[in-house]
């Protein structure tokens, strides 16, 4: 698995336990983790998406810290999409569920809706003054006039959506942490694509590079080397990822 840590406390003096994990990434080889991925209550809708044969493509378990006043709990807007080395993307959802209340107030998800229909976009860091997380991307355009939908979630409460869809959430305003589970899942018939010469070749370089440093294995020289690292099975057959 990946321990991220947000870049205002990796800069601050140590912090013990969970106030120092802002992710826990990849945790496919954690069974306690991981049954999340193949829950019935999930996959009946990832079903409807992917069809019969499902792969868990990514795992996230996210404990966004209180902000340390440098608003980098903030995760800039993106299209998950970009991190993502196989296609089609209608065959591709996610599913993002609320380990606790979750609004605004903690940093909830702010979708926009519609966005999914569009293209991928250019992704870069954003020019923020706090600094930005490793890997936090966020679209370089976006129509600024297409309303946000900020979800305010319950406990149990899960989002399914698509790799395009246009999404972020707000800085944690509270003392506590805001933790929710998630699974990018994708058809196992979907295939893996090259992505040098395009708008993903920025993400390649920086997911191979904490790959290869992770697993030490020097093997690992494209995107889809990393993503086929992570894939499993958790309904049907494997057939191409």
């Amino acid at each position: 698995m990946l321990v991220m840590r947000d870049v205002a406390i990796a800069k601050s003096e140590f912090l013990p336990d969970q106030k120092a994990i802002t992710k826990v990434q990849y945790f496919q080889e954690l069974p306690g983790l991981f049954r999340y991925c193949g829950l019935p209550q999930i996959l009946q809708y990832v079903e409807c998406f992917t069809g019969p044969n499902i792969m868990s493509m990514h795992t996230m378990l996210i404990n966004k810290p209180p902000d340390a006043g440098k608003k980098t709990s903030r995760h800039p807007l993106h299209q998950d999409l970009h991190y993502f080395a196989f296609r089609p993307a209608d065959r591709i959802v996610c599913a993002w569920t609320a380990m606790e209340h979750i609004d605004r107030s903690n940093g909830c998800l702010v979708v926009f809706p519609g966005t999914h229909t569009g293209e991928l976009k250019q992704h870069d860091y954003p020019e923020w003054e706090g600094g930005v997380n490793k890997m936090y991307l966020g679209v370089r355009d976006y129509d600024p006039n297409i309303p946000g939908v900020h979800l305010t979630m319950e406990k149990g409460d899960t989002v399914f959506f698509h790799p395009i869809l246009i999404h972020g959430s707000g800085m944690n305003r509270t003392p506590g942490f805001r933790k929710a589970i998630s699974c990018h899942y994708a058809s196992s018939d979907c295939y893996y694509i090259d992505v040098k010469g395009t708008s993903q070749e920025n993400i390649e370089k920086e997911v191979v590079e904490v790959v290869k440093k992770q697993l030490a294995v020097e093997s690992i020289m494209t995107l889809k080397d990393a993503w086929m690292l992570k894939a499993r099975v958790v309904q049907g057959e494997r057939i191409n990822l």
